[in-house]
């Protein structure tokens, strides 16, 4: 799939950016979308969700 017709999705919950809005972040040079809802978790429970950024490419 090319960038342009990629449809990104939140790294947690997997919800795509067709059923709600994501917000961009880097972890370790990599680019990665979180939504709204997960922000939260990423934000106060940081150890949580460490597995997951580290596995994303």
């Amino acid at each position: 799939m090319n960038k342009e017709t990629e449809t990104h999705k939140c790294f947690n919950c997997e919800k795509t950016e067709k059923e709600i809005p994501l917000v961009l972040l880097a972890y370790s040079g990599n680019p990665s979308w979180i939504c709204p809802q997960c922000l939260p978790v990423l934000i106060h429970h940081i150890d949580q969700l460490k597995e997951k950024l580290e596995n994303v490419k």
